[in-house]
C-alpha cells in the first residue's frame, strides 16, 4: 500500500501466537513488527552494499509506540517506513502500521538508534555514505514538504 510520506512498505499478517487473552496483538509484538519492517527497509535501501554499513552497530536509544487501534488475528497490515532524521550518531525512523484493506492507521512507532563503537563503548558518527543513502530515499518527501511549506523538516543536525 502506498502511503503519503513513505516510499517503502512491507506487508505482514498477524499470527495466532502474536495475540493475547483479549484476542488482540500483544503490545510488545508491535516493536517486533517495527524491527522486521526496519530490517526490510534497510535491505531495500541496499545498505549492506556499503562497506561502512557492515562496520556499524546500532543500539535502540528510544522506542515510542502510539497505539491508535488494535490489530487482531489474521489481519493483514502494511508497515510503512521512512528515515525521519539523522543526527551526528543517531537515526530516527518512523514506522506506521496501516490496515491493508482499510488503510486505517493502527499504530505509529518512532525508533531512535544510536551508532555505537563497541570497542570504545560510546556513540560514533553515522558515516557519510550511510547518511547519504538513508536520506536520498526521503528526498522527494523533503522536497515536497519544503515546496508546500508543510511543517518542520529535520535533516541532519544534532545527535
Amino acid at each position: 500500500m502506498t502511503r503519503s510520506g513513505f516510499e517503502f512498505s512491507h506487508r505482514l499478517r498477524v499470527r495466532y501466537a502474536e495475540i493475547d487473552g483479549q484476542k488482540v496483538v500483544f503490545n510488545s509484538r508491535y516493536l517486533e513488527y517495527a524491527d522486521v519492517a526496519l530490517s526490510e527497509y534497510w535491505r531495500w535501501l541496499r545498505l549492506a552494499d556499503l562497506p561502512e554499513w557492515r562496520a556499524m552497530e546500532f543500539h535502540v536509544a528510544r522506542a515510542t509506540v502510539d497505539y491508535k487501534a488494535p490489530l487482531r488475528y489474521d489481519d493483514e497490515f502494511d508497515a510503512c517506513v521512512r528515515t525521519e532524521r539523522i543526527g551526528t550518531s543517531s537515526v530516527t525512523s518512523i514506522i506506521e502500521l496501516v490496515h491493508a484493506d482499510t488503510g486505517v492507521l493502527l499504530t505509529q512507532i518512532e525508533l531512535v538508534h544510536v551508532n555505537v563503537d563497541l570497542d570504545a563503548g560510546r556513540a560514533t558518527p553515522v558515516p557519510p555514505a550511510v547518511r547519504e543513502r538513508m536520506l536520498k530515499c526521503g528526498e522527494s518527501r523533503v522536497s515536497d514538504t519544503l515546496q508546500h511549506g508543510a511543517g518542520n523538516v529535520p535533516l541532519t543536525d544534532g545527535v
